[in-house]
């Protein structure tokens, strides 16, 4: 079984433009998510994708694997989609978020692990919620898990409701799961739900994941013990510099 792990990566962020190029303790966030992605011992390949010529002379400067793509893709999967369109040989593509700069190597290893079962096309990790500031936090997506560790569903509610117990205590009655936006596929799969269109589901929740459900996929999960930092603003880029530097 060959993996490829691959970091989609563009300039443009109306949040935070040019946050894979920003520098993080003297090195970019780009350049410290792919440092950590090669420490994975599951993946055979690591690669950037990019639509941006910045990016992508970056990356070939710290002598990193990188392809351009086109500047037309809407989400980070169809961006790996055209990778394994013109990468062959590879049985799993592994999406790996390109502003988690210290994204844990064990967490790609782990996710790379559900793929031992013949039966899962796609794969994501999942955390257990530990405060209720998370719990109700609609930017920190929910996972509902069946019995098998497949997701059933996606939200940015805390779901299940529980009915007569106040939400303040839901967490004492049953656990909670955040969802970890890291996901693995078949490529055969990936290629397949990259051409899907845009579902009901997904446009209210505005949760891709939720097209596949949608369309009849099946996503395992495995649980993390890890939490992780994404930077999505310039004041998230602040918690970080001050939680794992002390800036």
């Amino acid at each position: 079984m060959k993996v490829i792990g691959i970091i989609p990566a563009r300039y443009a962020s109306t949040r935070f433009p040019a946050k894979p190029l920003v520098d993080i303790a003297g090195q970019s966030m780009i350049q410290r998510v792919y440092q950590q992605a090669k420490h994975a011992s599951s993946l055979d390949e690591v690669i950037v994708a990019t639509d941006d010529q910045r990016i992508y002379d970056h990356v070939k400067s710290f002598a990193g694997n990188v392809i351009m793509t086109n500047s037309a893709h809407q989400s980070g999967t169809d961006r790996c989609a055209e990778v394994i369109r013109n990468i062959t040989g590879f049985d799993i593509a592994i999406n790996i978020q390109g502003d988690e700069p210290f994204i844990d190597p064990q967490q790609i290893d782990l996710l790379v692990s559900c793929f031992a079962n013949k039966q899962t096309d796609i794969a994501t990790l999942v955390r257990k919620v530990e405060s209720n500031e998370e719990l109700f936090n609609e930017n920190k997506p929910k996972v509902v898990l069946n019995n098998t560790g497949k997701a059933i569903y996606f939200s940015r509610q805390a779901i299940p409701f529980l009915r007569g117990i106040d939400p303040k205590e839901w967490l004492q009655n049953r656990p909670y799961y955040n969802h970890i936006g890291i996901y693995g596929y078949r490529t055969a799969v990936l290629t397949e739900v990259s051409k899907l269109p845009i579902s009901d589901l997904e446009r209210m929740e505005a949760l891709e994941q939720l097209r596949w459900i949608d369309n009849g996929y099946t996503i395992q999960t495995a649980i993390s013990n890890h939490s992780n930092d994404a930077i999505d603003t310039p004041e998230d880029l602040k918690k970080i510099m001050h939680k794992y530097f002390s800036i």
